[in-house]
């Protein structure tokens, strides 16, 4: 039986090391390239046709969701298994509609690990103990509707978000929210992070599908 072949995508190069160790003491996977960025998740698939990438979400560039949307949208072989340091349900699920197949904190211990690779490879999905349950809860739990969407938010980053998501400029957001023009730009920036978005437009556009937006905060 030939082995798993994985990539490994992260932007810290300590982390990579310590991942290409966990997964050399796992029989059967092999890791075939490293990379630090989203751009470079797209050539090293490309180049090296792995069974799985190990995707980190933040990173310089397009980053790891964008990444993992467009190896979807190629119709790429290879899964994704997303390793990340969020554990949000924004970044859970975002990772999911992007196309991943897996989902794990890098605190993660190393059987978990190799059990998402090999589960990944074969098709299967798998999510570490740190986001499975939340995953259960949310689809064993009340309807979507009543799921408050972006939970990290402050109630003002919520205001600020909504407004973006109607294309509001920071001047507009300062004037309907009577806000100082660098307050907005500290919220604006607070909600960029948290959504782990590029700009305003990507955080417009995410807020618009959760249903903010349209003189409605949230």
């Amino acid at each position: 039986m030939n082995d798993v072949t994985v990539v490994v995508v992260d932007d810290h190069p300590t982390f990579r090391t310590g991942v290409r160790a966990v997964l050399a003491a796992g029989a059967g996977v092999a890791v075939v390239g490293e990379g630090e960025s989203g751009e470079q998740a797209l050539e090293l698939v490309v180049h090296t046709d792995p069974d799985v990438v190990l995707m980190d979400l933040t990173m310089p560039g397009i980053g790891g969701l964008e990444a993992t949307r467009r190896l979807v949208a190629a119709g790429s072989r290879t899964a994704v298994v997303v390793l990340s340091m969020s554990g949000t349900d924004d970044s859970v699920f975002a990772a999911l509609r992007s196309g991943a197949r897996g989902y794990l904190l890098k605190e993660a211990p190393p059987e978990e690990i190799l059990t998402a690779v090999r589960a990944a490879a074969a098709g299967q999905g798998f999510f570490g103990s740190g986001v499975a349950g939340r995953i259960s809860a949310f689809f064993a739990g009340a309807a979507a509707s009543s799921v408050r969407p972006f939970p990290d938010l402050s109630d003002r980053e919520r205001e600020v978000l909504a407004l973006l998501a109607d294309g509001a400029g920071n001047a507009a957001i300062a004037h309907r929210l009577v806000l100082s023009p660098k307050t907005v730009r500290n919220h604006v920036s607070n909600v960029l992070a948290k959504l782990q978005v590029a700009d305003r437009a990507e955080a417009g556009a995410r807020a618009r599908q959760a249903g903010l937006g349209r003189d409605r905060p949230g």
